[in-house]
Parts: structure tokens; C-alpha cells; sequence
């Protein structure tokens, strides 16, 4: 009886199993429809861009590009993910993403440029983060 146990296991062990299963299925069905959506995008931006410039682009070739892009921006979201993940955060913010552009010399700065721009039109945004980290400095003191 012991053993029938170890083979079957209990019933909230399988109802756990059965539900991790049904996340997984809902989670990949999930990342086949935003890959599916990404990919239809850069389809159609590779076409536009085509056309604006009197060109003619294969299938095959805008398919690999899409996936290229696809494949990049998977490989951006894992670094993103970590860098945040080494500051001891949760979420990615603004300097997350100009350290993954460092070794583009142009993209990084570009990135800064808008970054600077974004907190020149809302600085009392930067005020209230300084005064609540202030105020939770104190209170830890």
C-alpha cells in the first residue's frame, strides 16, 4: 500500500501537477500569440520600409528578420531582467536599459538623450521619489 502511494501519489500532489500543467499550456500559448504578434509587426514594418524606399523584399528574407528580431529582443529581456535582478529590484527601469545599449555607442546615447528629456518635462516626479526615499531613510535610522 506503501508503494502505491509513491506511484500514485496523493490527490492534491496530482491536482498541483494538473495545474502547473494548465499554466505551462496557458503561458506557452500566451508567448506563441505575442511571438506570432511581433513577428506580423516586423513583417509589416520590413514591407513598409521596402516600399517607401521603391524596393522589393522576399518572404524568406523578411521571415528572418522577424525571427532575428524576435531572438534579440528575447536575449534584451533576459539581460534587462538580470540587470534589475542584481540592483536587488523587481522591476527593469530607465538605467537598465541604456547599460544593455553600452556597447552601442550611438543607441546608448540616444537612450540617455531621451531619458534626460523624459525627466526635464516631469520633474516633480524626481522631487517625490527623492523626498519618499528620504523619508524612508529616516525611518530605518
Amino acid at each position: 500500500m506503501a508503494t502505491d502511494r509513491v506511484l500514485c501519489g496523493s490527490s492534491s500532489e496530482i491536482e498541483r501537477g494538473e495545474e502547473q500543467e494548465e499554466q505551462q499550456q496557458e503561458h506557452d500559448s500566451e508567448a506563441k500569440l505575442l511571438r506570432d504578434r511581433f513577428r506580423l509587426s516586423a513583417i509589416s514594418i520590413a514591407e513598409s520600409e521596402a516600399s517607401k524606399n521603391g524596393m522589393e523584399i522576399s518572404k524568406v528574407l523578411v521571415s528572418c528578420i522577424a525571427d532575428l528580431a524576435y531572438k534579440f529582443t528575447e536575449g534584451l529581456a533576459k539581460d534587462l531582467q538580470l540587470f534589475a535582478q542584481h540592483a536587488n529590484r523587481k522591476c527593469v527601469n530607465m538605467e537598465d536599459v541604456i547599460l544593455s545599449a553600452h556597447r552601442n555607442e550611438h543607441v546608448s546615447s540616444y537612450l540617455r538623450t531621451f531619458s534626460n528629456d523624459l525627466k526635464a518635462r516631469d520633474p516633480s516626479s524626481e522631487r517625490k521619489r527623492k523626498k519618499e526615499a528620504k523619508k524612508n531613510d529616516k525611518a530605518t535610522i
